[in-house]
């Protein structure tokens, strides 16, 4: 079986619709070395409404 074992950030709005937060659960669950995060009174666009923090997360993410 193949697998990916790389480092993957995962993240999603709990109220996004075109890509409904439990999707973003699936990969987070299955993959390794998933980093996830869901913003709660987000939609699709998490990163804009919460860019500041989404930032941080990334950078944080890139450094480890």
């Amino acid at each position: 079986m193949n697998a990916l074992f790389q480092p993957v950030l995962v993240a999603d709005g709990e109220s996004d619709i075109l890509m409904p937060a439990k999707n973003s659960r699936l990969p987070a669950k299955y993959l390794p070395n998933a980093r996830l995060s869901v913003y709660s009174n987000a939609g699709h666009g998490f990163l804009f409404q919460y860019s500041a923090e989404f930032g941080k997360q990334v950078n944080v993410f890139l450094d480890r």
